[in-house]
């Protein structure tokens, strides 16, 4: 009886494999980087595809990811993470960066639109709207600065509480304080 054995990697020793695959492709072996890239090509794909959503526009990530791979691989410091959470990394802020990209090419497109639309006199509901944004325009000037820009990130930025505080390097209670402050004092200017 014949017993095949299938080897595999361990977690500790496929992580020095990417780390020295990396260090190879940094020195420009290209037989290094496709190995490197035939590795990590699914992870990067499936990460970009989850956040884009568009099989087209997770491609040209996964191509601009190594892309920039290629080119930063020197910059990698291992003591930093993991290969695999390096490229990841990348592959994430390229993501949300097209994201944000194809999100504005379309607000473009929008405000351009509108533009080619005849102009007509506004409704009533419409200057009711533009004498409310103008109130809480005039009562968030009245707030301190810190009150004020925790509350335009909640607000218009659509930032957590959370987020807010690693944003502005504050403590979350701190960030919370100030936006429960500046809500009570711009209550009565707003309702008035």
């Amino acid at each position: 009886m014949t017993v095949t054995v299938i080897a595999t990697r361990q977690p500790s020793s496929l992580h020095e494999d990417r780390t020295a695959l990396l260090a190879a492709a940094a020195r420009g072996d290209e037989a290094a980087f496709a190995a490197l890239y035939r590795e990590l090509a699914g992870p990067v794909y499936g990460l970009a595809l989850r956040v884009l959503r568009s099989p087209a526009h997770a491609e040209e990530v996964t191509q601009e990811v190594f892309l920039e791979v290629w080119r930063t691989a020197p910059a990698y410091r291992s003591e930093r993470g993991s290969v695999l959470t390096w490229v990841l990394t990348i592959a994430h802020h390229r993501a949300v960066d097209r994201v944000r990209s194809v999100r504005a090419s379309s607000d473009r497109e929008l405000r351009f639109t509108r533009q080619d639309q005849p102009l007509h006199a506004p409704d009533t509901d419409q200057l009711e709207h533009l004498a409310d944004a103008e109130r809480v325009r005039s009562a968030l000037a009245e707030l301190t600065a810190p009150q004020r820009e925790s509350l335009v990130l909640a607000y218009y930025g659509g930032y957590s509480q959370r987020e807010i505080a690693a944003l502005l390097g504050v403590p979350l209670g701190t960030v919370k304080t100030r936006m429960r402050d500046g809500l009570r004092k711009l209550r009565p200017m707003i309702h008035t």
